[in-house]
């Protein structure tokens, strides 16, 4: 198994992002990569760098005025008078699904509002490097199950289930899993999504809630009690073209391995239904008992089964990082599922 991984991931570096109104140290840190390297390496394997990543390959996912936004928004926010050190919305377009809808502004605070969802996605000067440096390390994971490769990990972070077509949130800046599915779409390979992060993968749904050409599968704490709280019911099934390719299975807080894989099997289920050529795997560890978002109770042996399950649909695999934060057994956790997906 190949590891893509870019080391410009490493720059974003951000203190604290917003908890119950009030700033608190970010989990989402660069301390994250070397935990996870480690448990990439006890498996053995290369790992390699990915080449830059293209703005026609952002642009099947994001739109440009979202790119231009991330690509200046530091030195714009830097150039105001009396601002905070880094971009901070304190309005947002509220009625963006409206009609008439809202005009897009050309200030940056005005554009922070339309553009960053929430407390956790903060900018820093080296934000966008780092998130582009995760894009191309998708980008190129997808490329290498496009050249024959059978199972390929991304080790991408920051992560990006969270953001959408022009939207940051949940520490997420760009749709890593999503790029990818789209570089393999474009390839002519029929695509799915699994999402077993423990968080819902809003912005993933977002992206192809109307295509039928993509399937998206999410396993995820139930979110009227958790993050991303709007999004991630059992009802949200796609819409038009995409009605019915669109699978969310919220799970309770403190879920177990038996009833997760009761749900993985739902999940897999419709996979197979589907019968698509690859899998995209976002793989979130949070999941894990020992993570900081204490969301679900899997134990690492337990990541083992549930990365046999998956591989038991025989497809080729490209496997996107997603959440995990630091935790004594966050390595641990990802060399299991490893093996289990390459049993």
């Amino acid at each position: 198994m190949k590891t893509v991984f870019d080391e410009l991931q490493a720059t974003h570096a951000p203190r604290d992002f917003i908890v119950s109104g009030r700033p608190q140290p970010i989990p989402e840190t660069p301390e994250r990569i070397g935990m996870l390297l480690e448990g990439v390496r006890r498996l053995g394997g290369p790992v390699i760098a990915p080449p830059p990543i293209g703005e026609e390959t952002l642009a099947r996912v994001h739109e440009p005025r979202y790119l231009r936004f991330l690509a200046t928004l530091w030195e714009r926010w830097q150039r105001l008078p009396d601002a905070a050190p880094g971009p901070v919305p304190n309005v947002f377009a509220l009625g963006r699904a409206s009609l008439p809808p809202p005009g897009y502004p050309d200030s940056v605070v005005g554009q922070c509002g339309w553009h960053l969802g929430d407390g956790s996605c903060p900018v820093t000067a080296e934000t966008y490097q780092a998130a582009r440096a995760s894009a191309s390390t998708a980008a190129w994971g997808a490329q290498l199950l496009l050249d024959g490769e059978r199972v390929a990990y991304a080790l991408c972070r920051p992560p990006g289930h969270h953001a959408a077509a022009d939207l940051a949130a949940g520490f997420c800046y760009l749709n890593n899993a999503a790029i990818a599915a789209a570089c393999l779409t474009a390839g002519g390979r029929r695509t799915a999504i699994l999402d077993i992060d423990v968080h819902h993968g809003n912005g993933t749904q977002a992206i192809f809630y109307d295509r039928s050409d993509v399937l998206t599968v999410s396993i995820h704490a139930d979110p009227r009690r958790f993050y991303p709280f709007f999004w991630g019911y059992a009802e949200e099934r796609g819409r038009g073209p995409g009605e019915g390719f669109n699978l969310n299975l919220p799970l309770a807080r403190g879920t177990d391995l038996r009833a997760y894989c009761a749900a993985l099997d739902v999940a897999l289920a419709r996979l197979a239904d589907f019968a698509p050529d690859v899998l995209v795997l976002a793989a979130g560890l949070d999941i894990a008992i020992d993570d900081p978002f204490r969301g679900f109770a899997i134990a690492t042996p337990d990541f083992t089964e549930i990365g046999r399950r998956i591989a038991g649909l025989g497809l080729p695999l490209l496997i996107v990082q997603e959440g995990g934060y630091p935790s004594p057994n966050l390595g641990a956790n990802l060399e299991a599922l490893l093996q289990g997906l390459l049993s």
